[in-house]
Protein backbone atom coordinates (compact mmCIF):
# COMPACT_ATOMS: atom_id res chain seq x y z
CA UNK A 1 0.00 0.00 0.00
CA UNK A 2 1.43 3.43 -0.99
CA UNK A 3 2.40 6.00 1.65
CA UNK A 4 0.32 9.05 2.49
CA UNK A 5 1.99 11.63 0.25
CA UNK A 6 1.01 14.52 2.52
CA UNK A 7 2.55 12.74 5.52
CA UNK A 8 5.71 12.00 3.50
CA UNK A 9 6.23 15.73 2.84
CA UNK A 10 5.00 16.71 6.29
CA UNK A 11 2.24 19.06 5.07
CA UNK A 12 -1.50 19.20 5.57
CA UNK A 13 -4.07 18.40 2.92
CA UNK A 14 -4.85 22.12 2.58
CA UNK A 15 -1.19 22.99 1.87
CA UNK A 16 -0.55 25.49 -0.93
CA UNK A 17 1.78 24.86 -3.87
CA UNK A 18 4.37 27.02 -2.17
CA UNK A 19 4.14 25.03 1.06
CA UNK A 20 4.58 21.78 -0.85
CA UNK A 21 7.59 23.09 -2.76
CA UNK A 22 9.29 24.42 0.39
CA UNK A 23 8.70 21.17 2.26
CA UNK A 24 10.05 19.17 -0.66
CA UNK A 25 13.23 21.24 -1.03
CA UNK A 26 13.96 21.01 2.67
CA UNK A 27 13.57 17.22 2.68
CA UNK A 28 15.53 16.87 -0.58
CA UNK A 29 18.53 18.65 0.93
CA UNK A 30 18.31 16.53 4.08
CA UNK A 31 17.91 13.09 2.49
CA UNK A 32 19.85 13.37 -0.73
CA UNK A 33 21.98 10.19 -0.98
CA UNK A 34 25.11 12.20 -1.71
CA UNK A 35 24.95 14.10 1.60
CA UNK A 36 23.16 11.72 3.99
CA UNK A 37 25.31 9.46 6.21
CA UNK A 38 23.18 6.35 5.65
CA UNK A 39 23.01 6.29 1.85
CA UNK A 40 20.87 3.16 1.52
CA UNK A 41 18.14 4.42 3.85
CA UNK A 42 18.36 7.94 2.45
CA UNK A 43 18.01 6.70 -1.13
CA UNK A 44 14.77 4.84 -0.36
CA UNK A 45 13.34 7.81 1.52
CA UNK A 46 14.50 10.21 -1.17
CA UNK A 47 12.64 8.25 -3.85
CA UNK A 48 9.49 8.32 -1.68
CA UNK A 49 9.82 12.11 -1.27
CA UNK A 50 10.13 12.55 -5.03
CA UNK A 51 7.13 10.34 -5.68
CA UNK A 52 5.02 12.39 -3.26
CA UNK A 53 6.20 15.68 -4.76
CA UNK A 54 5.57 14.56 -8.34
CA UNK A 55 1.91 13.91 -7.47
CA UNK A 56 1.17 16.83 -5.14
CA UNK A 57 2.96 19.45 -7.28
CA UNK A 58 0.77 18.59 -10.27
CA UNK A 59 -2.77 20.06 -9.76
CA UNK A 60 -4.45 17.37 -11.87
CA UNK A 61 -2.63 14.48 -10.21
CA UNK A 62 -3.24 15.99 -6.79
CA UNK A 63 -6.98 16.26 -7.49
CA UNK A 64 -7.04 12.62 -8.62
CA UNK A 65 -5.09 11.54 -5.51
CA UNK A 66 -7.37 13.50 -3.14
CA UNK A 67 -10.43 11.97 -4.74
CA UNK A 68 -9.42 8.35 -5.26
CA UNK A 69 -6.29 7.89 -3.15
CA UNK A 70 -4.24 7.19 -6.29
CA UNK A 71 -3.21 8.71 -9.62
CA UNK A 72 -3.68 7.28 -13.12
CA UNK A 73 0.02 6.98 -13.87
CA UNK A 74 1.42 6.26 -10.42
CA UNK A 75 1.09 4.00 -7.41
CA UNK A 76 -1.57 4.97 -4.91
CA UNK A 77 -3.57 3.66 -2.00
CA UNK A 78 -6.87 2.24 -3.24
CA UNK A 79 -9.43 3.00 -0.58
CA UNK A 80 -12.35 1.07 -1.92
CA UNK A 81 -14.96 2.10 -4.49
CA UNK A 82 -13.60 3.01 -7.89
CA UNK A 83 -9.90 3.84 -8.19
CA UNK A 84 -6.87 3.48 -10.44
CA UNK A 85 -4.02 1.08 -9.84
CA UNK A 86 -1.35 3.05 -11.71
CA UNK A 87 0.10 0.20 -13.73
CA UNK A 88 2.98 2.21 -15.14
CA UNK A 89 4.39 3.40 -11.83
CA UNK A 90 6.74 6.30 -11.31
CA UNK A 91 10.06 6.40 -13.08
CA UNK A 92 13.15 5.94 -10.97
CA UNK A 93 13.87 9.64 -10.29
CA UNK A 94 16.26 11.42 -7.95
CA UNK A 95 15.57 15.15 -7.71
CA UNK A 96 18.58 17.30 -6.94
CA UNK A 97 18.54 20.23 -4.54
CA UNK A 98 16.53 22.45 -6.88
CA UNK A 99 14.22 19.92 -8.46
CA UNK A 100 16.53 18.68 -11.23
CA UNK A 101 16.48 15.05 -12.34
CA UNK A 102 19.53 12.89 -12.53
CA UNK A 103 20.40 10.74 -15.48
CA UNK A 104 17.76 8.15 -16.22
CA UNK A 105 15.00 10.37 -14.80
CA UNK A 106 13.51 11.57 -18.07
CA UNK A 107 10.03 10.50 -18.95
CA UNK A 108 9.47 7.27 -20.73
CA UNK A 109 9.52 7.76 -24.48
CA UNK A 110 7.30 6.02 -26.99
CA UNK A 111 3.94 4.29 -26.42
CA UNK A 112 2.84 3.94 -22.81
CA UNK A 113 0.34 1.43 -21.48
CA UNK A 114 -2.70 2.92 -19.76
CA UNK A 115 -3.27 2.50 -16.05
CA UNK A 116 -5.34 -0.33 -14.63
CA UNK A 117 -8.60 0.54 -12.90
CA UNK A 118 -10.48 -1.00 -10.00
CA UNK A 119 -14.24 -1.22 -9.51
CA UNK A 120 -15.81 -2.59 -6.30
CA UNK A 121 -19.09 -4.44 -6.88
CA UNK A 122 -21.34 -5.94 -4.21
CA UNK A 123 -23.45 -8.96 -5.13
CA UNK A 124 -25.85 -11.24 -3.27
CA UNK A 125 -25.17 -14.79 -2.14
CA UNK A 126 -27.76 -15.95 -4.69
CA UNK A 127 -25.72 -14.24 -7.44
CA UNK A 128 -22.63 -16.09 -6.26
CA UNK A 129 -24.56 -19.37 -6.23
CA UNK A 130 -26.14 -19.14 -9.68
CA UNK A 131 -23.89 -16.67 -11.49
CA UNK A 132 -25.18 -13.32 -12.75
CA UNK A 133 -24.65 -10.36 -15.06
CA UNK A 134 -24.35 -6.84 -13.70
CA UNK A 135 -24.10 -3.54 -15.55
CA UNK A 136 -21.53 -1.08 -14.21
CA UNK A 137 -20.61 2.49 -15.19
CA UNK A 138 -17.35 4.28 -14.44
CA UNK A 139 -15.28 7.26 -15.58
CA UNK A 140 -11.93 6.72 -17.26
CA UNK A 141 -9.44 8.41 -19.57
CA UNK A 142 -10.20 7.26 -23.10
CA UNK A 143 -8.02 7.74 -26.17
CA UNK A 144 -9.17 10.77 -28.17
CA UNK A 145 -10.92 9.48 -31.28
CA UNK A 146 -10.16 12.65 -33.25
CA UNK A 147 -6.38 12.41 -33.06
CA UNK A 148 -6.12 8.68 -32.12
CA UNK A 149 -4.20 9.65 -29.01
CA UNK A 150 -1.40 11.58 -30.71
CA UNK A 151 -2.53 14.95 -29.41
CA UNK A 152 -1.97 16.55 -32.81
CA UNK A 153 -4.65 17.95 -35.07
CA UNK A 154 -5.41 15.48 -37.88
CA UNK A 155 -3.28 16.19 -40.92
CA UNK A 156 -0.50 17.87 -38.91
CA UNK A 157 2.86 16.46 -37.84
CA UNK A 158 4.46 15.89 -34.46
CA UNK A 159 7.96 17.35 -34.32
CA UNK A 160 11.01 16.35 -32.35
CA UNK A 161 11.88 18.86 -29.64
CA UNK A 162 14.63 21.13 -30.94
CA UNK A 163 15.88 21.98 -27.46
CA UNK A 164 16.57 18.51 -26.06
CA UNK A 165 16.92 16.70 -29.39
CA UNK A 166 14.05 14.37 -28.54
CA UNK A 167 15.56 12.97 -25.33
CA UNK A 168 13.15 14.82 -23.06
CA UNK A 169 15.93 15.92 -20.72
CA UNK A 170 18.75 18.43 -20.44
CA UNK A 171 22.12 17.66 -18.88
CA UNK A 172 23.93 20.09 -16.62
CA UNK A 173 27.14 20.02 -14.59
CA UNK A 174 27.10 21.70 -11.17
CA UNK A 175 30.02 22.52 -8.94
CA UNK A 176 29.12 22.22 -5.25
CA UNK A 177 31.14 22.15 -2.02
CA UNK A 178 30.62 18.38 -2.08
CA UNK A 179 32.05 17.98 -5.55
CA UNK A 180 30.85 17.94 -9.11
CA UNK A 181 27.30 16.82 -9.83
CA UNK A 182 26.09 15.86 -13.29
CA UNK A 183 22.35 16.29 -13.35
CA UNK A 184 19.71 15.69 -15.94
CA UNK A 185 16.69 17.97 -15.81
CA UNK A 186 13.38 17.65 -17.57
CA UNK A 187 13.25 19.68 -20.74
CA UNK A 188 11.01 22.65 -20.00
CA UNK A 189 10.05 23.10 -23.65
CA UNK A 190 8.59 19.65 -24.26
CA UNK A 191 7.97 18.81 -20.56
CA UNK A 192 10.00 15.63 -20.91
CA UNK A 193 8.03 14.27 -23.86
CA UNK A 194 10.81 14.68 -26.40
CA UNK A 195 8.29 15.83 -28.98
CA UNK A 196 6.32 18.97 -29.73
CA UNK A 197 2.82 19.34 -31.10
CA UNK A 198 2.73 22.58 -33.10
CA UNK A 199 -1.00 22.25 -33.85
CA UNK A 200 -2.83 20.56 -30.95
CA UNK A 201 -5.98 18.54 -31.49
CA UNK A 202 -9.01 20.73 -30.94
CA UNK A 203 -10.96 17.96 -29.24
CA UNK A 204 -8.50 16.94 -26.52
CA UNK A 205 -6.33 20.11 -26.66
CA UNK A 206 -3.21 18.11 -27.26
CA UNK A 207 -3.57 15.71 -24.33
CA UNK A 208 -4.43 12.70 -26.47
CA UNK A 209 -7.01 11.45 -23.93
CA UNK A 210 -10.39 12.57 -22.64
CA UNK A 211 -12.42 11.62 -19.59
CA UNK A 212 -15.36 9.50 -20.62
CA UNK A 213 -18.05 7.40 -18.93
CA UNK A 214 -18.12 3.75 -19.91
CA UNK A 215 -20.86 1.20 -19.27
CA UNK A 216 -20.06 -2.50 -19.27
CA UNK A 217 -21.86 -5.74 -18.52
CA UNK A 218 -19.87 -7.88 -16.10
CA UNK A 219 -20.43 -11.64 -16.22
CA UNK A 220 -20.13 -13.13 -12.74
CA UNK A 221 -19.45 -16.88 -12.77
CA UNK A 222 -21.19 -19.17 -10.29
CA UNK A 223 -19.13 -20.04 -7.24
CA UNK A 224 -17.26 -16.75 -6.77
CA UNK A 225 -16.30 -15.91 -3.21
CA UNK A 226 -15.98 -12.70 -1.27
CA UNK A 227 -12.89 -10.84 -2.55
CA UNK A 228 -12.86 -12.56 -5.95
CA UNK A 229 -11.43 -10.49 -8.79
CA UNK A 230 -12.62 -10.37 -12.40
CA UNK A 231 -10.18 -8.99 -14.99
CA UNK A 232 -11.61 -7.28 -18.07
CA UNK A 233 -8.77 -6.69 -20.52
CA UNK A 234 -8.41 -3.38 -22.33
CA UNK A 235 -11.05 -1.51 -20.33
CA UNK A 236 -8.79 0.56 -18.08
CA UNK A 237 -7.26 3.95 -18.86
CA UNK A 238 -6.40 4.63 -22.48
CA UNK A 239 -2.72 4.34 -23.37
CA UNK A 240 -0.45 7.28 -24.12
CA UNK A 241 1.23 7.93 -27.46
CA UNK A 242 -0.60 5.06 -29.11
CA UNK A 243 0.07 2.59 -26.29
CA UNK A 244 -2.41 -0.15 -25.28
CA UNK A 245 -5.16 0.46 -22.76
CA UNK A 246 -4.92 -0.83 -19.22
CA UNK A 247 -7.24 -3.42 -17.69
CA UNK A 248 -10.29 -3.12 -15.47
CA UNK A 249 -10.38 -5.24 -12.30
CA UNK A 250 -13.79 -5.81 -10.73
CA UNK A 251 -13.51 -6.80 -7.06
CA UNK A 252 -16.53 -8.64 -5.68
CA UNK A 253 -17.96 -8.48 -2.18
CA UNK A 254 -20.91 -10.64 -1.09
CA UNK A 255 -23.64 -9.07 1.01
CA UNK A 256 -24.70 -10.94 4.18
CA UNK A 257 -27.66 -13.30 3.67
CA UNK A 258 -30.56 -13.29 6.15
CA UNK A 259 -30.72 -17.11 6.31
CA UNK A 260 -27.52 -18.65 5.05
CA UNK A 261 -23.92 -18.36 6.21
CA UNK A 262 -21.08 -19.39 3.92
CA UNK A 263 -17.77 -21.02 4.79
CA UNK A 264 -15.82 -21.94 1.68
CA UNK A 265 -18.17 -24.05 -0.43
CA UNK A 266 -20.39 -25.09 2.50
CA UNK A 267 -23.60 -23.32 3.47
CA UNK A 268 -24.98 -23.18 7.02
CA UNK A 269 -28.58 -22.58 8.03
CA UNK A 270 -30.49 -22.55 11.33
CA UNK A 271 -33.56 -24.82 11.18
CA UNK A 272 -36.34 -24.28 13.75
CA UNK A 273 -38.45 -27.35 14.53
CA UNK A 274 -41.36 -27.94 16.90
CA UNK A 275 -40.99 -29.74 20.22
CA UNK A 276 -43.17 -32.58 19.00
CA UNK A 277 -41.04 -32.99 15.87
CA UNK A 278 -37.89 -33.21 17.96
CA UNK A 279 -39.47 -35.67 20.40
CA UNK A 280 -41.39 -37.91 17.99
CA UNK A 281 -39.31 -37.48 14.84
CA UNK A 282 -40.47 -36.00 11.54
CA UNK A 283 -39.55 -35.23 7.97
CA UNK A 284 -38.99 -31.49 7.45
CA UNK A 285 -38.13 -29.35 4.45
CA UNK A 286 -34.78 -27.52 4.49
CA UNK A 287 -34.52 -24.37 2.42
CA UNK A 288 -31.83 -24.24 -0.27
CA UNK A 289 -31.08 -22.15 -3.35
CA UNK A 290 -32.23 -24.84 -5.78
CA UNK A 291 -35.42 -25.87 -3.99
CA UNK A 292 -36.22 -27.52 -0.67
CA UNK A 293 -34.42 -30.64 0.52
CA UNK A 294 -36.20 -33.21 2.75
CA UNK A 295 -34.50 -33.98 6.06
CA UNK A 296 -35.39 -36.87 8.37
CA UNK A 297 -35.42 -35.82 12.04
CA UNK A 298 -34.90 -38.83 14.32
CA UNK A 299 -37.04 -39.16 17.49
CA UNK A 300 -35.37 -37.53 20.48
CA UNK A 301 -33.27 -35.11 18.44
CA UNK A 302 -31.74 -32.48 20.70
CA UNK A 303 -31.54 -28.78 19.92
CA UNK A 304 -28.19 -27.81 18.41
CA UNK A 305 -27.83 -31.02 16.40
CA UNK A 306 -26.35 -30.38 12.95
CA UNK A 307 -27.34 -32.40 9.88
CA UNK A 308 -25.29 -32.47 6.68
CA UNK A 309 -27.04 -32.53 3.31
CA UNK A 310 -24.52 -33.51 0.65
CA UNK A 311 -24.14 -31.51 -2.55
CA UNK A 312 -26.48 -28.67 -1.61
CA UNK A 313 -23.80 -26.09 -0.88
CA UNK A 314 -21.98 -23.62 -3.12
CA UNK A 315 -20.52 -24.63 -6.48
CA UNK A 316 -16.86 -24.10 -7.31
CA UNK A 317 -15.95 -21.59 -10.01
CA UNK A 318 -14.82 -24.37 -12.30
CA UNK A 319 -17.93 -26.41 -11.55
CA UNK A 320 -16.01 -29.53 -10.56
CA UNK A 321 -17.81 -30.07 -7.25
CA UNK A 322 -20.31 -28.65 -4.79
CA UNK A 323 -20.14 -28.10 -1.10
CA UNK A 324 -22.67 -29.29 1.50
CA UNK A 325 -25.60 -27.71 3.30
CA UNK A 326 -25.37 -27.98 7.10
CA UNK A 327 -28.63 -27.45 9.00
CA UNK A 328 -28.55 -26.92 12.76
CA UNK A 329 -31.90 -27.62 14.41
CA UNK A 330 -33.32 -25.39 17.13
CA UNK A 331 -36.36 -26.51 19.11
CA UNK A 332 -38.91 -23.71 18.99
CA UNK A 333 -40.95 -23.19 22.18
CA UNK A 334 -44.47 -21.86 21.49
CA UNK A 335 -45.15 -18.50 23.08
CA UNK A 336 -48.93 -18.91 23.11
CA UNK A 337 -50.93 -22.07 23.82
CA UNK A 338 -54.58 -22.82 23.28
CA UNK A 339 -56.60 -24.21 26.16
CA UNK A 340 -56.50 -27.71 24.72
CA UNK A 341 -52.75 -27.54 24.12
CA UNK A 342 -52.14 -26.39 27.66
CA UNK A 343 -54.27 -29.21 29.12
CA UNK A 344 -52.44 -31.81 27.02
CA UNK A 345 -49.05 -30.48 28.10
CA UNK A 346 -50.11 -30.44 31.75
CA UNK A 347 -51.15 -34.10 31.47
CA UNK A 348 -47.83 -34.83 29.78
CA UNK A 349 -45.99 -33.15 32.65
CA UNK A 350 -47.97 -35.11 35.26
CA UNK A 351 -47.07 -38.31 33.47
CA UNK A 352 -43.39 -37.48 33.91
CA UNK A 353 -42.80 -35.48 30.77
CA UNK A 354 -41.18 -32.65 32.71
CA UNK A 355 -38.49 -34.95 34.11
CA UNK A 356 -35.01 -34.34 32.71
CA UNK A 357 -32.63 -37.30 32.81
CA UNK A 358 -29.26 -35.64 33.18
CA UNK A 359 -27.52 -38.69 34.68
CA UNK A 360 -24.45 -39.98 32.97
CA UNK A 361 -24.29 -43.30 31.16
CA UNK A 362 -22.20 -44.83 33.98
CA UNK A 363 -24.77 -43.73 36.58
CA UNK A 364 -27.53 -45.51 34.67
CA UNK A 365 -25.38 -48.66 34.33
CA UNK A 366 -24.64 -48.62 38.05
CA UNK A 367 -28.34 -48.29 38.91
CA UNK A 368 -29.11 -51.28 36.73
CA UNK A 369 -26.97 -53.56 38.97
CA UNK A 370 -28.19 -52.24 42.34
CA UNK A 371 -30.99 -54.45 43.71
Amino acid sequence: MASDYYAVLGVGRDASEGDIKRAYRGLARKYHPDVAPDKVTAEAHFKEINEAYEVLSDPRKRQQYDRYGTVPNGAGAGAGGFSGFGAEGFTDIFDMFFGARQAGGARQQGPQRGADLRYDLQITLEDAYRGAEREISFNHLAVCETCSGSGAKPGTLIQRCDRCGGSGSMRAVRQTPLGQFVTQTTCVKCNGEGTLVPTPCETCRGRGRLERTRTLTVKIPAGVDDGSRIRISGNGEGGGRGGPAGDLYVYLSIAPHPRFRREGTDLYIDLPIAFTQAALGATVEVESFDGGSPLQIAPGTQGGTTFRIRGKGMPTVRGAARGDLLATVHVAVPQKLSRQERELLEEFAKAGGDRIDDRSFFDRVKDAFIP
